[in-house]
């Protein structure tokens, strides 16, 4: 029986990492997942600023009171909207080396550091939580003076707890050679290999079925 992306998110916590259950994914690698080798042949995601803009509110790094003064701001200023475009980009393209090749080449990690600090250091705001309408708390960055210079805080400060927790030796890419896409691997055996159970996993399950059908004739 296949096993749906719901079953694949249940796993037993028996088989994940001792201690707290850590999120099942970072908000770093699902904006890594958004480049166009990734999401191919969708396309990028972050076509244009709006898509990137819409891309953060749906992962909760921007709200809607503050998404809409940036996109105010983007009509009066579309050239700093376009440049706040292609640095998210920059940073996707250092985030997706670090998530790929961080854990074994220093220089590439060092680059991300470089990167992020870059981000972290040219942002001014003040950092708060606010209640949640399910009685839950969030933690959001509000920064001050540029509209734009604070969007990829979310997003380095995610990569920078990844590396603080020493997370990059459990950061994996799809075992499928056609998928792209970079995960967390959660699992207590460090052993996970596909994206998704039920799209590369059963993608590979069905080749391998293949495989041993073809054999048997």
């Amino acid at each position: 029986m296949a096993v749906t992306p719901h079953d694949a998110q249940d796993v037993a916590a028996s088989e994940r990492l001792p201690g707290p259950l850590p999120p099942r994914t970072r908000l770093w690698l699902d904006f890594v997942n958004t480049d166009a080798a990734a999401q191919s042949p969708g396309g990028d995601l972050l076509r244009d600023f709006e898509a990137l803009l819409t891309w953060l509110q749906q992962q909760d790094a921007v709200d809607e009171e503050r998404a809409g003064g940036i996109r105010r701001r983007a009509v009066l200023q579309p050239a700093a909207a376009a440049a706040t475009l292609v640095d998210a980009r920059r940073v996707r393209a250092a985030l997706r080396a670090l998530s790929e090749r961080g854990e074994q080449v220093a220089r590439v990690r060092d680059d991300a550091v470089v990167e992020i600090n870059r981000v972290l250091g040219r942002s001014a705001g003040t950092r708060r939580i606010d209640p949640q309408i399910d009685g839950s708390y969030s933690r959001s960055f509000v920064p001050t003076g540029d509209a734009f210079a604070g969007l990829m805080i979310p997003i380095v400060e995610s990569a920078a707890e990844s590396l603080v927790d020493q997370e990059l030796s459990r950061i994996r890419r799809c075992a499928d050679p056609r998928c792209h896409r970079v995960f967390l691997d959660a699992t207590k055996n460090g052993l996970r290999r596909w994206c998704d159970m039920g799209t590369c996993g059963n993608r590979a399950k069905a080749a391998r079925h293949r495989a041993r059908s073809a054999g048997a004739r």
